[in-house]
């Protein structure tokens, strides 16, 4: 099962980092996200009601669900999608590939596992390799500022999924399964982003063609309902720390889907840097697949 969930993982995930570049256009980042979230909620949560899958929850959990639609199901996007306005959604990424990072530093803070010295390492290795990995864009504009703040923003955003999957762990520690959580959580950041929408002022304009529709369905339910439940089932069989794991492959998908619909092109430079996250990444969560349970639990 952990060898599903983890494919499943990578495949999802790895491909919507093209569907979020697509979702780029006259609809307003925070109304583009509160469609994913609102279409993913209003169709798990009831759909659990109906079979009868919705477990028992306290006072506690719901206000930890609230903070996981804040972390992992809104604002974590909202710096997401801007970032995809002046980066490539493959490089994206590989900048949210230092979730395994993010992951051991929480980890060590809100569950008081210590970190080896191989994470200090590869946070080393890992700016260094996004530095390789960028340096084309950033000397090419002479470090504009836009992209200085979609790495930024990407950074911010994988932070707050990080944020989100510590208290995803909370919730399995409590006995409580991905669908029950996932399903408030993305009604709660729905809320949370309809509630920003009304402050800013944010008009809820709909973009009818084709390639918006169906990058928005794609993401709302194959890449939510879908995805995370597969990444947070594993975060719960595995922990946050080995799930992560997932993260480091999806640049390998996600910059082959730009190189052939965005036209991102290779360098020495980016492929060495590449590299060097991947391997970054490998050190932080061990390098040998088995280490991911898939051999002793696969059941």
């Amino acid at each position: 099962m952990n060898a599903f969930l983890y494919l499943n993982t990578v495949l999802i995930w790895g491909s919507t980092w093209i569907a979020i570049h697509w979702q780029a256009g006259d609809v307003p980042v925070l109304a583009s996200v509160f469609y994913r979230f609102a279409i993913a909620g209003v169709v798990l949560l009831p759909l659990l009601y109906l079979l009868r899958r919705v477990q028992t929850t306290t006072r506690a959990d719901h206000g930890f669900m609230l903070l996981q639609g804040v972390c992992l199901f809104s604002m974590n996007f909202v710096c997401f999608y801007i970032a995809s306005h002046t980066i490539a959604s493959g490089l994206l990424s590989v900048i949210f590939s230092a979730a395994t990072l993010f992951n051991a530093m929480n980890s060590r803070f809100f569950w008081g596992e210590r970190p080896s010295s191989e994470v200090f390492f590869a946070g080393i290795l890992g700016v260094f390799g996004l530095c390789l990995m960028f340096w084309p864009e950033l000397s090419h504009s002479g470090f504009d500022v836009s992209d200085l703040k979609g790495i930024g923003l990407g950074l911010l955003g994988t932070y707050l999924f990080s944020l989100g999957n510590m208290i995803s762990l909370r919730h399995s520690k409590r006995g409580l399964k991905p669908l029950t959580s996932n399903g408030y959580a993305m009604i709660y950041g729905a809320l949370f982003l309809a509630g920003l929408i009304w402050i800013t002022g944010t008009p809820l304009i709909w973009d009818s063609s084709s390639r918006y529709v169906w990058s928005l369905l794609y993401l709302a339910m194959i890449g939510t309902v879908v995805g995370f439940t597969a990444y947070l089932s594993l975060v719960g069989r595995i922990g946050a720390n080995k799930a992560a794991y997932a993260t480091v492959m999806f640049p390998v998908v996600a910059l082959s889907l730009s190189t052939v619909f965005e036209g991102y092109v290779w360098s020495l430079g980016s492929v060495v840097g590449l590299l060097l996250v991947l391997l970054g990444n490998g050190l932080i969560l061990g390098v040998r697949l088995p280490s991911l349970g898939f051999l002793n639990n696969s059941a």
